[in-house]
């Protein structure tokens, strides 16, 4: 096909084979446009995935600007209409070729660019699982970036040998100077991997600090505390830390609320009294249903857990509070001792010093 072209344009004066090939290659350029790109739209429009709209916006540029720069190849070939009117290889690839390539790759590099970084988005809004995935956008550009570059210097013919040597000192440079950085963006990377937590759960660190996650970043996570208080952790103590995450597998929480009664108690009565107050806290979950643990016999009474579940963490404390005063008020209408350690102490000699004062005269000291 291509030497068919070749052979025909070559039948023609070389001013009108010029004009063949640029109005040629202006009416393919349009043909894609009207023709192609609202064909891949129809078509599209049948599914429901949202990504093959995102490739055909996107790649709608690059192929007009593909289609349309192809009559410049055909223009410069040693056979074609550049080379007959006498101008020189040199001269064609300077003025012609390298423009159109270095066009080509800057508009490729940037539509994929685009893909990738409407791909993250789209991503990232579908769900929390994905809060990381600006981190593989931040370095997608990255490396595009630094290809693009590369090969433009290569297009031109420019010796990149000294430039990548340079680069590999000032990136050893770079790599101490921000080694904390590296360190945090690779944790970042194996938090998402390890899938430890997501916006909105919240974390108990080995350190004490704990929250609600509320941002993920290349560097470092921020949690909120109850407080109020904004805690920002770097990745790389996250990557290294010991994470207690309550929200997971599930939000709901099982919180255990210590209590004792009294020896001689009915004990069955007893755990109904707490059971009804349970059941009528508005925080506890009707599922798993609350329960009564006969833990151990105490020094001064019956040691008790009751077991419940609440709807997150965030409300475990708030419960725990409601349960132990409605608790204490329902014992106290009952007249359920709730005991309380007795100590009996001994002061040695007290008895005689005592009856050594009783028995001074008045005018003693």
């Amino acid at each position: 096909m291509y030497s068919w072209i070749l052979a025909e344009l070559n039948t023609l004066p070389p001013a009108v084979a010029l004009v063949t090939v640029v109005v040629g290659s202006i009416l393919a350029a349009a043909a894609v446009e009207q023709v192609g790109v609202r064909l891949l739209r129809r078509m599209s429009r049948s599914t429901e995935n949202g990504f093959d709209d995102i490739l055909i916006d996107e790649l709608r540029l690059p192929l007009v600007v593909t289609v349309a720069l192809a009559g410049v190849f055909l223009l410069t070939t040693d056979d074609g209409v550049l080379a007959a009117l006498s101008v020189e290889a040199e001269s064609r690839n300077a003025l012609f070729n390298r423009p159109a390539l270095t066009l080509l790759l800057v508009v490729w590099a940037w539509s994929l660019n685009t893909i990738v970084n409407r791909g993250v988005r789209a991503v990232k809004d579908g769900g929390p699982r994905f809060d990381f995935a600006p981190v593989f956008s931040n370095v997608w550009t990255i490396v595009l970036a630094t290809g693009t570059v590369a090969l433009a210097l290569s297009i031109w013919q420019i010796d990149v040998t000294p430039l990548v040597a340079g680069a590999g000192v000032a990136g050893i440079a770079v790599g101490f100077a921000a080694k904390d950085t590296v360190a945090n963006f690779f944790g970042g990377i194996a938090l998402y991997f390890d899938d430890t937590y997501k916006i909105g759960d919240y974390v108990v660190l080995d350190s004490g600090e704990k929250g609600t996650v509320v941002t993920v970043g290349v560097r470092s996570t921020t949690l909120q505390t109850r407080d109020e208080v904004l805690v920002t952790v770097p990745n790389a103590v996250l990557n290294s830390a010991k994470i207690v995450n309550e929200s997971a597998p599930k939000s709901r929480r099982r919180i255990r609320v210590p209590m004792s009664v009294a020896y001689g108690t009915d004990i069955d009565a007893f755990e109904a009294a707490v059971l009804d107050v349970t059941a009528a806290e508005r925080l506890v979950l009707d599922g798993p249903q609350p329960r009564m643990r006969f833990r151990s016999f105490g020094d001064s009474g019956l040691n008790y857990e009751l077991l419940c579940w609440v709807h997150s963490p965030i409300r475990a404390a708030r419960a725990t509070h409601e349960l132990n005063r409605a608790i204490y008020r329902r014992l106290d209408e009952l007249d359920i001792e709730i005991p309380f350690r007795k100590m009996d102490v001994t002061l040695a000699g007290a008895t005689e010093t005592v009856r050594d004062h009783s028995e001074a005269s008045p005018g003693d000291d």
